[in-house]
């Protein structure tokens, strides 16, 4: 077993006996259903920040949102609170966020299926949109309707490319209508974040080709 998922499971001790619940999510559970080599890890939890203050040591900069920081040996860990978002006033962030205490209220704020799997300690994978098939059927699709979903935040449009680009899937035919639709929301983003997700991808001249022939020119 990958040294990182007895990690996870440690932390999962520690939620656990205070109540609460701690989940692997998104890429993380991907990438492990692909046999992918893990690297950063991500998790889900319904403790709050304030709760998680009160037995966990780690990066607390953006508990506004949610998010704590914590690092195991060499390995970081991102941990979630579960949580609701709406408003998305600036094409980009969400107006308001409600913490929430079930998942089914969490998956409804993700993107595309095969990022939206959850996995408990057990190493049991809970699905609630489909991804694990959408996975062996090698297809990228959006949650819910995927003009709302781009509308929401375009920056989807280039992770979904990006994540295209790094598993090899076929886009889903809806998808790929409302990415070409809306493409010229890219415009609209804030350049220091399209450049982070070039950084990531796998074959970042492949991206940076595919936002040229769409007439969105970055700067190195």
């Amino acid at each position: 077993m990958d040294h990182k998922i007895e990690l996870y499971q440690s932390l999962e001790k520690e939620f656990s006996k205070r109540g609460y619940l701690l989940y692997l999510v998104g890429g993380t559970v991907r990438d492990y259903l692909l046999n992918k080599e893990l690297t950063d890890m991500d998790l889900v939890t319904d403790a709050t920040p304030s709760e998680m203050k009160e037995f966990l040591s780690g990066d607390y900069t953006f508990e506004r949102f949610g998010s704590v920081k914590v690092k195991k040996e060499s390995t970081k860990f991102d941990i979630t609170t579960l949580r609701k978002e709406s408003g998305y006033l600036d094409n980009r962030h969400p107006n308001k966020i409600i913490f929430a205490k079930d998942i089914k209220e969490d998956v409804c704020r993700r993107d595309i299926t095969i990022n939206a799997l959850y996995m408990d300690k057990d190493l049991k994978v809970i699905d609630l949109v489909n991804g694990v098939n959408d996975l062996k059927d090698k297809v990228i699709k959006m949650i819910g309707n995927p003009q709302k979903r781009i509308e929401e935040d375009p920056l989807r449009i280039i992770r979904i490319y990006r994540f295209q680009i790094e598993t090899g899937f076929n886009i889903d035919s809806s998808l790929k209508k409302a990415l070409e639709k809306n493409f010229d929301k890219v415009s609209l983003l804030n350049k220091d974040k399209i450049r982070q997700e070039i950084c990531k991808c796998s074959d970042k001249e492949k991206l940076v080709e595919i936002l040229n022939s769409h007439h969105i020119i970055i700067d190195k």
